[in-house]
């Protein structure tokens, strides 16, 4: 009876030596990923930076003034008028009233239970 005893304790031991020795090989490829993932977050807001910073050059007034004089009678531009603007009257906003087909009663809904 002891030796089958003994035989199952080292088998026990066995198999969660196994398994730590396999969570352990899971939190290392874990905390791995992890790691790769906050290098590709801190490279992607990198780029992110610089995507602004090149927009924020190629958007500058005088830039844009620039290339409208250079390319003013190919692409027909036209200075905006007054009277391309709407007025808020003209604006169709839907109207405010909206229609309720099934009314309920909730008034007193703290009398049903």
């Amino acid at each position: 009876m002891r030796s089958l005893l003994f035989v199952l304790t080292a088998l026990s031991v066995i198999g969660l030596a196994f398994w730590a020795y396999h969570e352990n090989y899971t939190t290392q490829e874990a905390q791995a990923r992890a790691e790769q993932l906050q290098r590709d977050i801190g490279q992607t807001r990198q780029r992110l930076r610089m995507l602004r910073a090149e927009w924020a050059y190629l958007n500058r007034p005088d830039r844009l003034r620039d290339l409208v004089d250079l390319n003013y009678d190919r692409l027909g531009l036209l200075p905006l008028q007054p009277f391309q603007f709407g007025k808020i009257d003209q604006v169709a906003y839907p109207p405010q009233d909206l229609p309720i087909t099934n009314p309920v009663d909730v008034s007193n809904m703290e009398d049903v239970q």
